[in-house]
């Protein structure tokens, strides 16, 4: 039975981690409290952000998605997180004279600093004049040259269950003008876990995996179309001033190279994943 590591647990990783037991997968969650992971999921506590290596890391690891959240943009806590909770896995992994058939590592399409809504793909530079954009490039660094198959997945915004921060801010009032155009990417939840899951079986069953993919859905949108969408669904207007939803940036992400190999996501658009969270 292969062994998936998420490292990192939270709401992303356990539906990725659902979807691989349905596979005939085990699976082992890793973070700092892990007992409120399924029961099904192997429990491993861990601070990413400290050296120590975890006293019940376990004797097996066939594949390791590193998924952690940071819950807040700020850049020492990016760089403890994702670059050297990074290195701290590997040095786990090598420890253990361990070596996975693929790494999986979760990072975002806020690495792109595009903002005429330009299309961006995986070739796109990726050179986000943020204090956090390098540092997500500095951690797929680290996967990709980790010494081990490694793929880098580039998650733009992600909504649904429990991700509820438009629909609540349009159902208060929000202001959003329609010029200058901002285009915004999203992708369920579920269809990022898809994705996650897609491309771990294929290279389970020994496909070449890119370097790198973006997980978007089919249509990058206006983020004043979204918002004038949700409004009809929930009965309210938007505010002609006011509030805003504080987005930087317009770029339209290419989910093409992800669509290429097999993957179809089941919310293509924002109407049917937003519909399904109004349901």
């Amino acid at each position: 039975m292969k062994h998936l590591v998420i490292a990192g647990c939270g709401d992303l990783g356990i539906a990725l981690g659902l979807r691989m037991l349905e596979q005939g997968w085990r699976v082992s969650g890793l973070r700092r409290d892990p007992s409120g992971l399924p029961e099904a999921f192997g429990r491993i506590a861990a601070d990413l952000t400290s050296a120590q290596k975890p006293q019940d890391w376990p004797a097996r690891v066939d594949y390791l998605v590193y998924c952690p959240a940071a819950g807040r943009r700020d850049a020492e806590l990016y760089r403890a997180l994702y670059v050297q909770g990074l290195q701290h896995v590997l040095g786990w992994l090598k420890d253990s004279r361990q070596q996975p058939r693929h790494l999986l590592q979760v990072s975002s399409t806020a690495v792109y600093g595009q903002s005429d809504g330009e299309w961006v793909t995986e070739n796109s530079a990726a050179l986000a004049a943020t204090p956090t954009a390098p540092l997500l490039v500095e951690a797929e660094d680290v996967a990709l040259r980790s010494g081990m198959p490694a793929s880098v997945v580039r998650l733009a915004g992600i909504y649904g269950p429990g991700r509820t921060r438009l629909i609540e801010q349009v159902r208060s009032g929000l202001h959003v003008p329609q010029l200058p155009e901002q285009y915004t990417n999203r992708i369920h939840r579920d269809d990022a876990a898809g994705l996650l899951e897609h491309l771990l079986l294929q290279a389970d069953q020994g496909e070449l995996l890119a370097p790198c993919y973006l997980g978007v859905d089919d249509e990058p949108a206006p983020l004043h179309e979204v918002a004038q969408w949700l409004a009809q669904q929930l009965g309210v207007e938007l505010l002609a001033e006011g509030a805003t939803a504080n987005r930087v940036g317009s770029k339209r992400c290419s989910n093409e190279l992800a669509r290429e190999s097999g993957w179809v996501p089941q919310y293509p658009s924002y109407r049917e994943g937003y519909a399904s969270m109004l349901a």
